[in-house]
């Protein structure tokens, strides 16, 4: 038996990068999917249409993450169409980097909007309805958030405080059956990480014991792993996946 058999997801931030790699092992561990784009449809859609050929049920909406009031729309049309929701992995995210004295408010809130109130967002509003069945939220965080990175300061504060949140949900929700955890990717191949030069990319290799950069696909096996009732006793965790650089 698949370990996702029977179980409806929900990604958010899922047209591509890591967000695209869970959402394909989802489906062929058995889940149905519901996942979430911004503003890249035509590729939402081709993703949409490839996960029914693995025979699940699949299906993108347009929703900003950042937004409290279409968080509410996005989880009232999920249950309308799926019935209820099993895992929800809170993955939506962005970067807007530079030095603390060239940051401006602007840039400091949309990340801190993108990447933590998102979750907040979609955790709230998930919350009743997986109170009736029990279900895994699943966080993305960073190592980042663990150990800072100059020009990163919002980004670095907005993974951090995923780490508390998610502890935080765990001992709140134990009790009705509802799992919370964290995982922390180092440095994923991702369109961002092709576009760094080898010098850059060097340094970073130099940090990471294992000596390469980590596949979206080892993230989305750690999703799977966590989204099933293979880690039904594991909540309020965070889980590195970084090929031991915060060693």
């Amino acid at each position: 038996m698949k370990l996702l058999q029977n179980k409806i997801a929900l990604v958010t931030g899922g047209s591509r990068g890591i967000g695209a790699a869970i959402i394909h092992r989802f489906a062929e561990q058995g889940a149905d999917v519901a996942f979430t784009f911004l503003s890249s449809e035509a590729p939402a859609r081709a993703l949409e249409e490839e996960l029914t050929q693995l025979g699940v049920r699949a299906k993108a909406y347009q929703s900003d993450a950042s937004s409290y009031q279409g968080a509410e729309a996005l989880i009232n049309a999920v249950l309308a169409d799926f019935g209820r929701i099993d895992v929800l992995v809170n993955n939506a995210g962005i970067t807007q980097d530079t030095l603390m004295l060239r940051m401006s408010e602007e840039q400091w809130d949309r990340v801190i909007e993108t990447n933590l109130k998102s979750v907040f967002n979609l955790t709230k509003h998930a919350l009743r309805p997986m109170m009736r069945t029990g279900g895994s939220i699943i966080n993305m965080s960073s190592v980042v958030g663990i150990t800072g990175n100059a020009g990163q300061a919002n980004y670095a504060a907005s993974k951090a405080g995923i780490f508390g949140f998610t502890k935080s949900i765990a001992k709140e929700m134990g009790s009705r059956n509802i799992r919370c955890n964290a995982i922390a990717p180092g440095f994923i191949e991702t369109d961002m990480t092709e576009q760094l030069d080898e010098k850059t990319k060097a340094a970073y290799l130099n940090n990471i014991p294992m000596k390469r950069l980590g596949r979206a696909a080892e993230v989305a096996d750690l999703c799977v792993f966590l989204g099933s009732d293979m880690s039904s006793y594991i909540s309020g965790q965070t889980i590195n996946a970084c090929g031991g650089m915060t060693t």
